[in-house]
């Protein structure tokens, strides 16, 4: 795709991402992306630090709207690409918008509940309890008497984010073509799955399954409560939930003042983030102040569950690996996980890569836990995947910035209690039911299985493949990045094939020659030239030369 191409689709929006970037004084970053010419370029190009960068970058994205700022939000997780600086800035972003009329909101209500308002609610708060870039929040109230919150979203919000989504991906897909660092990290595959993200986000029947499945892992706990879903009341574009009040978590003179233990809540929220994550494989993905909060009895309540993280049981495993052979000093084992994750490609320099390895576990090696900061240990991980251009698989990612926030918040609420000291029971859990012989052996069977119907499939495989050459429509997708060197090498086999059959063929002849003149019993003489010992010199020489050339290549 050529820049003319990317700016002739949705010309109007493009333009004005483009203005917007120029008028936060970025325009030498889009010269360098290839967006735009170098005479703007020139203005604000010289004398700007990462920093500086960072904070217009935020002012910009902020200005351009929800896709933007989610987007810088996400990037700001993602220390693997993102220089530090920048990534720091993108924390900083919020959703500040005003909020959408009460009678448009009313109007969104009616139509996605099919019906009058009165018919649904005995009262509606016109004044929003929360307002974000997607949707804002009423509290209701229900016929029964019930108190719901009630999350609505904003108007035309879908079509602004598809068209948002769409030149982005066209922005990206054109780097991708033209530029080595967003070819080595994938940048379209990134941005499909930031995509796929944003599009469940603006589903809110999405948010309210995965707060019932979170709620499914604490049903039958007393000390952590998940608000329930009012399906009858929800559609895509609105969520009505039960409605929690509670003191927020990092309230925490209220928590004081209500007569709160600030340390055993910070226990339950740290056991409960763990239970999700490193048990259950499914957790909330964006736990701030503002999404928890501590009812009567020192109760633990979840809330927003638009944001979630998905880990599997291989990664929960790699993920236990990784701190405890960092603890150990086990430099081979953090390599071993690094390979065994699927990070590290054939690019990778192995010995800086190790070297770094070493650096960082020597920082860590037999320190007390309650020194240790598990985010500073992704931030310290992330740094040598940026320097390695490594990229860390997305569901790391928000893990670590679920477990950057928690710790932020439950180093205000108990300073004395260490998440890593609170990780390790379920990190040495993981290693011990890893190599349980019952997980074993079923591991085992079901790559059996797997083999087997593998195994049993391969008869058709080859009947299709074989079916498929008979029509002559067998085609062969080879996709090197070096075409060229690619290219001269295969031009280098060819030739030396061609001279291996000329030799071949020359060979032949003069062994033709040869056994012909014995039988006659005369030598042969062309000219007065004596061909046949001329020929065998030839043939020797050139039999030697390719010999020669093979060891050379290094390749036998």
């Amino acid at each position: 795709m050529s820049v003319y191409k990317l700016k002739m689709r949705h010309t109007r929006r493009f333009q004005e991402i483009i203005n917007t970037f120029l008028r936060h004084g970025l325009s030498h970053v889009l010269f360098r992306l290839g967006l735009t010419s170098r005479k703007s370029s020139k203005a604000d190009a010289g004398g700007m630090n990462m920093q500086d960068v960072g904070v217009k970058l935020r002012h910009a994205l902020q200005d351009l709207g929800p896709t933007f700022i989610k987007l810088g939000q996400v990037a700001s997780s993602r220390r693997d690409l993102v220089p530090e600086e920048i990534a720091k800035e993108l924390e900083k972003l919020q959703d500040h918008v005003s909020t959408v009329p009460f009678e448009t909101i009313k109007a969104i209500l009616e139509e996605e509940l099919d019906g009058q308002l009165d018919q649904f609610f005995m009262h509606v708060d016109e004044e929003p309890l929360a307002a974000a870039s997607i949707g804002q929040v009423h509290v209701a109230q229900l016929h029964s008497g019930e108190q719901v919150a009630v999350k609505v979203q904003r108007p035309n919000i879908e079509t602004n984010v598809e068209k948002d989504l769409s030149i982005i991906r066209d922005i990206a897909s054109y780097l991708e073509e033209n530029t080595t660092w967003a070819s080595t990290y994938r940048l379209c595959d990134l941005f499909d799955e930031f995509s796929r993200s944003m599009r469940e986000e603006l589903d809110y029947r999405v948010e309210g399954r995965n707060c019932e499945r979170i709620g499914k892992q604490f049903e039958d706990c007393t000390t952590v409560y998940i608000p329930n879903v009012l399906w009858e009341y929800s559609t895509e574009k609105v969520l009505t939930m039960e409605m929690v009040t509670g003191i927020k978590a990092n309230h925490f003179s209220s928590l004081d003042e209500a007569g709160y233990d600030r340390k055993l809540i910070a226990g339950r929220i740290v056991n409960s983030m763990f239970h999700q994550i490193l048990e259950e494989g499914f957790f909330h993905g964006d736990p701030h102040p503002g999404n928890i909060h501590i009812l009567p009895g020192n109760v633990v309540s979840y809330l927003d569950f638009g944001m979630v993280g998905r880990i599997s049981d291989d990664m929960k495993y790699h993920f236990a690996s990784l701190l405890i052979d960092l603890r150990k000093g086990h430099t081979k084992g953090l390599i071993k996980t690094f390979t065994a994750m699927g990070i590290l490609t054939d690019d990778t320099d192995m010995r800086l890569f190790t070297r770094d390895v070493e650096d960082l576990q020597s920082r860590y090696y037999e320190v007390a836990l309650n020194e240790i900061s598990l985010g500073n240990i992704f931030m310290e991980l992330f740094k040598v995947a940026y320097r390695h251009h490594i990229q860390v698989p997305m569901e790391l990612t928000i893990l670590s910035k679920a477990i950057l926030t928690l710790e932020g918040l439950i180093t205000k609420l108990d300073p004395e209690l260490s998440i890593m000291k609170a990780i390790e029971p379920y990190g040495k859990k993981l290693v011990m039911e890893r190599y349980d012989p019952r997980n074993v052996l079923k591991k085992s069977w079901n790559e059996t299985v797997e083999n087997l119907e593998i195994l049993s499939q391969l008869p058709k495989d080859f009947k299709a493949i074989a079916t498929t050459v008979r029509k002559g429509k067998l085609q062969l997708d080879i996709n090197v990045q070096q075409a060229q060197i690619f290219l001269r090498r295969l031009d280098r086999i060819s030739n030396r094939l061609s001279f291996s059959i000329i030799l071949l063929s020359f060979s032949i002849l003069m062994v033709g020659l040869i056994v012909g003149a014995s039988i006659a019993g005369q030598t042969n003489m062309l000219w007065r030239f004596p061909i046949i010992e001329v020929g065998s010199i030839v043939a020797s020489l050139m039999f030697l030369y390719l010999i020669i050339t093979i060891f050379k290549s290094g390749r036998m």
